[in-house]
């Protein structure tokens, strides 16, 4: 006989995805410390904190840093950057014993923000460090040579980010700086020597000086010598150091992550890995221009469109170099903006 089935029999099958409902209501993070991330390694975060969790929020520069603590990324951040330099939220163990692991649960707003492409077409933007208040860019004179190209690429990036460049010059045991400071002498941009003793401290205090009590990050060339000034700067930091091939000219990757350590008086210094390129990508062409300050004025002359190119018809940029407006570095400054503006308008 032929099973009669009534309404009330009806059993809803059960949802594979489960019977809870998911609530768009998230944890209440009030009670969650901040703190400074120093280091990143494949999915780990080495951060910072202090007795006093509103200095490393108000004050980061100077905070008197107590334990360091790892931790993982909350997965609503998952697709989040999160670079040295960034002030964090975390909640969880932050006691720093061996085998603890913290969450972290925000980014808190970003004062400054360096960035670079892969190159000055790509879209995509990777993100270096945060937070930071000088960009030392550090090149040789000589072993390797000045990259002029790299300088003024990294001088845009921190004029985009809004932070202030530090031009250092190293070796200059092996060759004067003279090429470089009439270069930028129109710049504005200040410029001091890192002299090394034999024992591997500075010959003066003028680099720390000028670092102490602020964020710094240190950008360029592998081989120009950033391990080595870390080194000097922080002894502890023991970053690895290595040498120029004789062949190319160019140096090894010694650092292969950004690393900030704290400065003895107050301030964090960010080492990255040495980059051969400088992306420009999310650069546009009229904060391009303004990164090149001895240049600016010359543009106020150019007709409406003007690509700035040197077959541009009626660009003033030619003449306002020859004019010596733009300083002995003009012609060389004039045809790196060249290089890095469009083609088109």
């Amino acid at each position: 006989m032929a099973r009669i089935y009534r309404d009330e029999d009806y059993r809803p099958r059960p949802s594979r995805r489960g019977s809870r409902p998911r609530t768009k209501n998230r944890p209440n993070h009030d009670a969650a410390i901040d703190g400074l991330v120093t280091a990143v390694d494949r999915g780990r975060y080495r951060v910072v904190v202090s007795d006093d969790t509103s200095d490393v929020r108000d004050s980061p520069r100077t905070s008197a840093a107590t334990s360091d603590v790892t931790a993982v990324r909350a997965s609503h951040l998952r697709k989040d950057a999160v670079v040295p330099g960034d002030i964090v939220k975390l909640v969880g163990d932050t006691s720093g014993s061996k085998g603890s692991l913290a969450r972290l649960v925000e980014i808190t707003q970003r004062r400054t923000l360096l960035r670079r492409s892969a190159d000055d077409t790509d879209p995509t933007e990777r993100v270096i460090v945060a937070n930071v208040d000088v960009m030392a860019i550090v090149t040789a004179t000589e072993d390797p040579e000045p990259s002029y190209g790299l300088i003024d690429r990294a001088l845009t990036a921190a004029f985009d980010a809004g932070i202030t460049p530090l031009l250092i010059v190293t070796k200059t045991d092996l060759k004067p700086a003279d090429d470089i400071i009439e270069r930028f002498s129109e710049t504005g941009v200040e410029i001091v020597s890192s002299g090394l003793r034999p024992d591997g401290t500075l010959t003066d205090a003028t680099v720390f000086d000028r670092l102490q009590g602020q964020i710094s990050v240190l950008v360029g060339h592998s081989g120009v010598g950033k391990s080595t000034l870390m080194n000097a700067l922080v002894p502890r930091a023991e970053r690895a150091t290595g040498h120029v091939n004789d062949v190319t000219g160019r140096g090894r990757h010694t650092s292969s992550s950004a690393i900030c350590i704290r400065l003895d008086g107050g301030g964090w210094l960010v080492d990255t890995p040495g980059v051969r390129s400088f992306g420009l990508a999310h650069v546009d062409r009229e904060t391009l221009i303004s990164a090149f300050p001895e240049l600016v004025g010359a543009t106020a002359e150019c007709p409406r469109g003007c690509t700035h190119h040197a077959d541009a018809p009626g660009c003033r940029l030619d003449a306002w170099v020859s004019a010596g407006n733009a300083g002995p570095g003009g012609v060389s400054r004039l045809e790196s903006l060249r290089r890095l503006l469009p083609t088109t308008g």
